[in-house]
């Protein structure tokens, strides 16, 4: 399949959790900034979230009510123009996020654009809503994400070369039962919390099955006090 490299990169907990109290440990500092030095190592020009993670660190959280359009547009991929070449993808088969622009720039990262993921269900209205604030966006699916069909879109439509994978659990999980992930890196912080609520690295969603999926351990560094970097490969 023509798809870009896909490389899903975590900080995790001992407890194998990517959310929870554990990041305030000071344990987590360390562990913190690895996460951040490798995403300039992996060099990707974009980034895939899921629904979750969009609304609680990105996007303006949920639309409450969208507003009246009098534009129908036609049901195709849609690139708008964009003065730069990184990219945030958000996953939202339901069309529930909410935006005030078209960039962001967060987490002291470059200024990246926004490209939206949905499905066919979503209505007229929403992408009336992206297109008010020179949203990109493609359809991959029905009634669910369609992960390859995603990937070939990156690459056919926005000529993405290779994307960071990076949650939360559920989304990570689709794309690895899939097949589509091609390394799996870990940066693992010497703390726990035992946290029952918190989100895990990989979590089973509605519509990926519950098949194991396995890994080839390709490298390990261990970083600044007791972090460890674990880079694997996907068995195929």
């Amino acid at each position: 399949m023509d798809k870009p490299t896909v490389i899903c990169h975590m900080l995790t907990s001992l407890d194998g959790k990517i959310d929870g109290s554990f990041f305030s440990a000071p344990e987590t500092r360390p562990a913190l900034r690895k996460y951040g030095e490798l995403r300039k190592f992996y060099d990707c020009p974009a980034t895939i979230y899921g629904t979750t993670t969009m609304a609680e660190g990105y996007a303006d959280g949920y639309v409450s009510e969208l507003p009246e359009s009098d534009r129908t547009y036609p049901r195709e991929d849609y690139a708008a123009e964009t003065d730069v070449r990184n990219y945030i993808i958000s996953m939202d088969p339901d069309g529930v996020l909410a935006w005030s622009g078209n960039y962001l720039e967060k987490k002291r990262r470059p200024k990246a654009h926004v490209i939206e993921v949905l499905t066919e269900q979503v209505s007229d209205r929403y992408i009336a809503y992206l297109r008010g604030f020179g949203i990109s966006y493609i359809f991959a699916g029905r009634e669910q994400i369609d992960c390859a069909l995603l990937l070939q879109k990156l690459k056919g439509v926005f000529g993405l070369e290779k994307v960071l994978l990076a949650g939360g659990g559920v989304t990570n999980w689709s794309f690895v039962a899939a097949g589509l992930v091609d390394e799996l890196s870990i940066v693992l912080a010497p703390a726990a919390d035992g946290g029952s609520d918190s989100a895990s690295l990989f979590e089973i969603g509605g519509f990926s099955p519950a098949v194991p999926a396995a890994f080839s351990l390709k490298a390990v560094e261990r970083v600044e006090n007791d972090t460890l970097w674990l880079r694997y490969t996907a068995k195929k």
